[in-house]
């Protein structure tokens, strides 16, 4: 039965509806934010009872309509319209179908509890159960949620709601991230890390880099939170912004000029810079950090020198941009318990990340194996490390990443997850509980895509219209580990399009095809694209790369690979919605050479040594792994 406990308020002077709308029902909601651009729709929610409450403060006379879309749109929703008229509060519960017809939910599981209205703004607050077990209704989950909102200046007639023409949007949200730590206060210093006046060519992707020096401190500081600071207009040029430690043997000269990323002429003090220390992506907001833990500046173990990498997404080619983003850190002196550090997890970006096209699901694993895992905690940390927060990052074809936790051959609760992945909305998940990480655990970043519309390739690299499947930890105390990936074996992938040798490049990339006749002369890139894929051969193909060996990646944060680099390891015996058939003939684990994006970028275009590979060659070396 619906309970129908409510204020109503009338008579309230234009303004009087945000002072009403602090109050509400009495019970403080922690998460606000606007959905539309004019400052006209308003939502705050939080938990309430076993389920959460929400309160739509929006700017008119008319209904309101909030609900929650697959996609976004109006197909397929599940909506809730509510106001106050003739004196009259009500709620309704709706839903469409396929077609966006709007019906009336026989089974109602919005819940009034407070309604108001003046001369200028309707407040309406409501509950809703996460599940309600009605098929009519979405059950909100710790993935993305894209919420649906309109307004009307009429109510709701007999007839049902009037369209409410283009006074409707979408947003991605995250409805059940726990609570943030509260808000800072002025008076806390900080200091920003910003572009300033960076071209952005008429390209679809571009990554600009710019060193900075942190601000010398007498003593010890902890940055407490960090926030985007993006120009106004471009909310959407911005994708995501990485904040690397780089070496501090460096004088100022460096912070003369940035440069675009990944280039073969950007300055070699880029390429010190491989410690992750912050991560932010499209849509994500501040992070503050737990009242325990704090971002360390300030000592010798910390930052002096950063790189800022900002990804500018210009899919239009628009012309004439010039943007001024950046990072701003909060500080203090007043230092937490424990230092924070960031572990990079995931495939490593690789050419050799490879998705079929026309698929409308396939899974791409990266590992962080028991071995490097083991070996950088047993030095430091044998009691283990512990996640407070994890990104999820990966980009158009992008459609669900679950970060999966392993100890002794058992699963543990997943760490993070989203199966409602949001290109366009990207930001760090608060665990409700902390999380520990011991030596000898596997952490797997699962990434499901879908590449229907697509009748190419799509590779692992650093355009949106590339892949990524990564997962940035926070945790703490810090141990001297930034990265822990795997790179998926190449040589049975085309040895699966039926690849017979290659010319094997010592110094160069890409490698060039040497039999069968259909793909010689062919690059990597090229025979695969050649490939008749359909669906049958895209599921067979997704089966065999989940079962190859990896090679292991791990990084410390003084730059050093250690020795585990190079290494080939077997993936875990675990749950997977393949399962994993042999593999014909034996193991071919050794890779053609060492490529990492930054790599990639940098090798020389000429052909100047080939030698011939024959891919049925399996001697003992081969078996092992050659250093890749």
């Amino acid at each position: 039965m619906c309970r129908w406990p409510l204020l109503l308020l009338w008579g309230l002077l234009p303004g009087a509806a945000a002072a009403a709308a602090g109050g509400g029902s009495g019970r403080a909601l922690p998460h606000r934010t606007l959905l539309d651009s004019e400052g006209k729709y308003w939502l705050s929610w939080g938990p309430r009872g076993g389920g959460l409450a929400f309160r739509l403060e929006v700017r008119t006379a008319g209904y309101v309509g909030f609900g929650f879309s697959p996609t976004g749109a109006m197909a397929s929703a599940d909506i809730v319209v509510g106001g106050v008229a003739h004196g009259r509060p009500y709620l309704q519960d709706y839903f469409t179908n396929a077609n966006r017809e709007l019906k009336k939910d026989a089974q109602q599981d919005y819940h009034l509890e407070y309604a108001m209205e003046n001369s200028t703004h309707t407040i309406i607050e409501f509950t809703r159960e996460l599940h309600t077990c009605d098929i009519n209704d979405k059950s909100i989950t710790e993935s993305t949620v894209r919420v649906i909102w309109a307004y009307h200046h009429e109510d709701v007639g007999e007839a049902g709601p009037k369209y409410h023409d283009s006074n409707r949007g979408t947003k991605s949200l995250r409805l059940l991230n726990p609570e943030k730590t509260s808000v800072l206060s002025t008076a806390i210093p900080y200091f920003d890390l910003v572009n300033q006046d960076v071209p952005i060519p008429n390209k679809g992707t571009t990554y600009w880099c710019q060193m900075f020096k942190i601000p010398v401190f007498q003593e010890k500081h902890h940055v407490i939170k960090v926030e985007p600071v993006i120009q106004r207009g471009h909310e959407s040029l911005v994708h995501h912004i990485l904040l690397y430690q780089c070496s501090s043997s460096f004088n100022d000269s460096v912070l003369d000029y940035g440069h675009e990323c990944y280039h073969p002429n950007m300055p070699d003090a880029f390429l010190t810079c491989e410690t992750v220390i912050f991560a932010w992506a499209i849509g994500g907001e501040g992070f503050s950090y737990p009242p325990h833990v704090g971002l360390s500046l300030g000592t010798p173990l910390d930052p002096r020198y950063v790189l800022l990498e900002v990804h500018y997404d210009n899919p239009t080619y628009k012309e004439g941009l010039i943007d001024n983003s950046g990072l701003r850190l909060f500080h203090t002196t007043d230092i937490r318990k424990y230092d924070a550090g960031v572990i990079e997890a995931g495939l490593w970006v690789s050419l050799f990340h490879t998705i079929p096209p026309g698929m409308p699901e396939f899974r791409s694993e990266g590992h962080c194996t028991l071995e490097c895992l083991e070996e950088a905690l047993e030095a430091e940390k044998p009691s283990g490390i512990h996640v407070f927060a994890v990104l999820l990052h990966a980009h158009l074809a992008g459609r669900g990443i679950r970060l999966r936790h392993f100890r002794k051959g058992e699963e543990l609760r997943l760490l993070a997850y989203d199966d409602d992945f949001d290109f366009n909305f990207q930001e760090f998940q608060y665990l409700k509980e902390e999380q520990t990480i011991l030596p000898g655990d596997n952490l797997i970043t699962e990434c499901r895509y879908n590449t229907k519309d697509r009748a190419r390739m799509t590779w692992g690299g650093l355009s949106t219209r590339n892949e990524m499947c990564l997962s940035y930890l926070l945790y703490y105390p810090r141990i001297n580990l930034t990265r822990c990936a795997s790179i998926p074996d190449i040589m049975e992938q085309l040895q699966f399009i039926g690849v017979k040798e290659i010319y094997r490049p010592v110094t160069t990339w890409p490698f060039i095809i040497k039999s069968p006749k259909q793909y010689k002369n062919l690059s990597f890139m090229d025979a695969m694209n050649k490939f008749k894929w359909a669906k049958k051969e895209g599921l067979s193909f997704n089966k065999l790369v989940l079962s190859l060996p990896v090679n292991v990646r791990c990084s410390k944060t003084d730059n050093a690979e250690w020795s585990i680099q190079g290494m080939t390891a077997l993936p875990p015996h675990v749950e997977r919605p393949y399962k994993a058939e042999p593999l014909r003939g034996k193991y071919i684990t050794f890779m053609l050479q060492k490529v990492t994006v930054q790599d990639a970028a940098r090798q020389p275009r000429n052909a100047s040594s080939l030698r011939t590979v024959t891919m049925d060659h399996a001697s003992e070396k081969a078996k092992h792994g050659q250093a890749f």
